[in-house]
């Protein structure tokens, strides 16, 4: 696997992602200006954020005062504790379903290396949206979720067309909507394609432009497809992503999520609302059994 690296995105505006955005393997980002950086969530174990901050400090623009948690899961949060002076910023449901789910995600993955990880939650939260000022740089925290989660953010740079996606965009790597919601993404991915940004930085894969929108919503759409028909027949998920062909997205990393994506789907069309709470520990165990049995390899 190939080393972490800071993309320089605009001015002082930097991703920094890590190859090649597998299960855990999530990226950052750095935002400079007066004196101070901000980022765009922590990693998953204390070796991959102890190199985050080891990148960002030697930038020499300042001190790390905010970090910003795009949504609860651990492979974006796990490394807030290794900011102790920064403020940390969220949704308001991030901050509860980061409590709620504790390191529940290191159990499925007991052979990773974590390191001396605990659940550092934000001390700041929001609803809908909030303006960061990082200098003089003007950053909008918007929530859009129920998309991949119900706690999603978005940051949003207008001046630079820069947006910090999290992980209710992938590049390069299966979407994932099990914990969302299905049509939330559609439509999350529809308003966030209406910005006019020129560079994103998602939750995981390389850097992206514009086309990034319509790749996911490429997806998406055909997820919605598969499941409609599928769920007609009266396929159980598991049975339907056997017997579907993945064509064109067979390349995206962790094709598995398959399984899980046809879960929330089939929800949504049993009249579920978005969000709506599913059996995450089950339908991952069917994600397994799709992937030969044993977990997704995880890297992180």
């Amino acid at each position: 696997m190939n080393a972490p690296y800071l993309a320089e995105l605009a001015d002082g505006i930097f991703g920094y992602v890590q190859p090649d955005g597998g299960w855990c393997v999530s990226n950052s980002g750095v935002l400079t200006g007066g004196g101070e950086v901000a980022l765009v969530d922590t990693l998953a174990t204390a070796a991959r954020t102890i190199a985050l901050r080891t990148a960002v400090a030697d930038l020499a623009r300042g001190p790390v005062r905010t970090v910003v948690n795009t949504h609860f899961h651990g492979d974006h949060t796990f490394g807030n504790q290794f900011f102790p002076d920064a403020t940390l910023v969220g949704h308001r449901r991030t901050r509860a379903e980061m409590l709620g789910a504790g390191l529940g995600l290191t159990r499925l993955w007991p052979d990773v290396d974590w390191g001396p990880i605990r659940v550092t939650p934000p001390t700041v939260v929001f609803d809908d949206q909030l303006t960061l000022h990082v200098g003089d740089r003007e950053a909008r925290l918007l929530h859009v979720g129920p998309a991949h989660t119900t706690t999603d953010v978005v940051v949003w740079l207008p001046e630079e067309r820069v947006l910090f996606a999290g992980d209710v965009l992938m590049s390069g790597c299966t979407p994932f909507v099990l914990m969302g919601s299905l049509s939330g993404s559609l439509s999350a991915v529809a308003d966030l394609a209406r910005l006019g940004a020129e560079k994103v930085l998602c939750g995981h894969g390389p850097v992206a432009g514009a086309e990034v929108f319509e790749e996911n919503l490429d997806y998406l759409r055909w997820i919605r497809e598969t499941a409609e028909e599928g769920w007609r027949a009266g396929l159980p998920p598991l049975e339907l992503a056997r017997r579907t062909e993945l064509g064109r997205f067979r390349e995206l990393r962790d094709p598995e999520r398959l399984v899980a994506n046809l879960h929330r789907a089939y929800a949504e069309l049993d009249g579920a609302p978005p969000g709506a709470e599913l059996d995450v520990v089950a339908a991952f165990g069917e994600l397994t059994a799709f992937a030969g049995g044993r977990p997704p390899v995880c890297y992180a």
